[in-house]
């Protein structure tokens, strides 16, 4: 069983996010996977507010110990991120910088989200910083273009080319945790 943790990258009031986060969620569970949901707006850290570098890991903020624990306990890491102008968002960047070493040797998933493009612009900016705190990416992207369609009584209704593309995702954060499960040790 491999430990995902899921992250929802918007914080925004009224977001699609957590709908798809949660669609994410079940589909992570069914598949024998424990779950560990991190929605951004409930963790709600500050703008790195740590006097050193992250990798001396000499952490002296309650929040960031809290976050440095939970990150670490992650075999693998889901993003569910929207793209806000050709990028991502800042809550999400924050969040990735606050840690450094805790990442390393994990690997990482995006489900993105958002018009014509799907997300995709922002994922793909996304790569440099995750390669940099040394997590791997799955060559798998779930990219949902306008997703507010699927939205049915506040849930989001995936089709069958989403929880297909999600599978392939989630099997190959199975396969990448258990092949970088050495280099975490």
């Amino acid at each position: 069983m491999t430990r995902i943790m899921i992250i929802i990258g918007s914080v925004r009031p009224g977001r699609i996010g957590l709908p798809i986060a949660h669609w994410v969620r079940d589909r992570v569970a069914a598949a024998g996977h424990e779950v560990d949901l991190v929605d951004l707006a409930v963790l709600n850290l500050p703008f790195m507010d740590e006097p050193e570098h992250p990798a001396k890991r000499a952490y002296t903020k309650p929040h960031t110990i809290a976050w440095s624990a939970r990150v670490e306990q992650a075999d693998a890491v889901l993003l569910v991120s929207p793209e806000y102008n050709h990028s991502y968002s800042p809550a999400l960047k924050n969040a990735l910088d606050f840690l450094a070493l805790e990442w390393q040797g994990k690997p990482v998933g995006v489900v993105s989200y958002g018009g014509a493009s799907g997300g995709l612009r922002g994922a793909a900016a996304l790569d440099a910083v995750l390669t940099t705190i040394g997590l791997v990416r799955v060559p798998v992207d779930v990219a949902i273009n306008g997703p507010h369609a699927q939205l049915v009584d506040g849930t989001f209704a995936a089709d069958a080319k989403n929880d297909a593309t999600l599978a392939k995702l989630l099997d190959g954060l199975d396969r990448y945790a258990e092949a970088l499960r050495p280099l975490r040790s």
